[in-house]
């Protein structure tokens, strides 16, 4: 039997000083957890917590925000519209200034991920055109003083184009297209007998390095995780009938083609078609997956694939690594902060506001 980690609400805690690799009494020891959140109200909000909880921003925007990412060497985060957002948001970092609402061209519209290059001079975000049938497109963004200027967009060769990583590389691009086509102000799925999703490896300067499917057609596939060492793995979304066997993970390690990742049927069951974020801590070779439909985080080892953990956890949304494990947000529960060095994963609920949290978080 794969050896599992059952934990809960009651899970054993691990001490605030040994936990992570920070003191969390000490502020400024502390990484910053950008992510998106609602309030009780419905009102939208672009958030950043120290992990004792903090509060160093709370911005009110507009529309809702799905992922985060922050620039390589200046205090800026853009946290980018929910597909199919027309707008997303760039955020001083240190206090949460809102800096600038960065609007879509009028045939376009954010697909909920964007990542700034390692120079800081470009960012790129995942988008729909809206005037041919859904065919996605990387929007490029020049980063002048404090605002992003759209400058250009290449084709990611597929429909629907959803999270998007960088390649240890740091010059090529992995693209998970969804291959699920959206019209403009809608999340109705436009296209379900005839989906495309792919995983995509695309050059920065829009050159196609390869493009690779599952063989299920309705198997969207919508995030990534990137290890140092180049693999990937992917979270899908089956869109087809409930009682379907799909593979919701997927992996393509260096030299290998894109495949299903070996996921037990009871995980794959309990996951109920969904996946949600995912997260690789590359120290300790672990793959973290949330659930929120069966309200569980997976953690997995990368290189043997056992299964080394199952975490019940409400709702469970973004997920991201620290040095000793992993930390998880919830829409409806506690967040919480995973120590994975041990026999036995330890699990401590963070003192940060309960729920209402989005399905990523970024830790800076």
């Amino acid at each position: 039997m794969k050896r599992r980690a059952f934990l809960g609400l009651g899970s054993a805690l691990v001490a605030a000083t040994a936990v992570g690799g920070w003191t969390l009494t000490h502020t400024s020891t502390q990484p910053l957890l950008l992510s998106a959140r609602d309030d009780a109200d419905g009102k939208h909000y672009a958030v950043g917590y120290r992990l004792d909880g903090t509060r160093v921003f709370a911005t009110p925007v507009a529309e809702r925000c799905h992922d985060i990412y922050a620039h390589p060497h200046l205090p800026l985060a853009v946290f980018v519209g929910r597909r199919p957002s027309r707008e997303s948001y760039l955020i001083d970092s240190r206090d949460g200034t809102l800096l600038q609402v960065i609007a879509s061209p009028p045939d376009r519209h954010f697909y909920g991920h964007g990542v700034f290059h390692a120079s800081g001079d470009l960012f790129y975000a995942t988008e729909n055109d809206t005037t041919d049938a859904g065919r996605g497109v990387l929007g490029l963004y020049r980063v002048e003083e404090r605002r992003l200027v759209r400058i250009g967009e290449h084709p990611t060769h597929g429909i629907g184009p959803h999270q998007l990583l960088w390649m240890p590389d740091g010059e090529t691009l992995v693209i998970a297209n969804g291959g699920i086509r959206t019209e403009a102000d809608s999340r109705e799925m436009m296209n379900l007998d005839a989906m495309e999703p792919s995983l995509v490896l695309l050059r920065r300067d829009g050159i196609l390095v390869s493009k690779e499917q599952l063989p299920e057609q309705m198997n969207s596939v919508r995030h990534l995780a990137v290890a140092a060492d180049g693999t990937v793995v992917s979270g899908q979304q089956y869109e087809g009938d409930p009682l379907d066997r799909a593979p919701l993970l997927a992996i393509k390690r260096p030299g290998q083609p894109f495949q299903p990742f070996p996921l037990g049927e009871a995980q794959r069951m309990t996951m109920n078609q969904y996946t949600a974020s995912l997260a690789i801590n590359d120290s300790l070779r672990l793959l973290a997956v949330t659930a929120p439909r069966g309200n569980t985080l997976f953690v997995w080892d990368l290189d043997s694939t056992a299964l080394r953990a199952e975490i019940h956890l409400p709702d469970c949304a973004g997920v991201a690594a620290v040095d000793k494990g992993f930390v998880v947000s919830s829409g409806q529960g506690r967040c919480r902060l995973l120590d994975c060095t041990g026999e036995r994963f330890a699990s401590m609920p963070l003192q940060l506001p309960a729920g209402l949290w989005d399905n990523h978080l970024r830790l800076v």
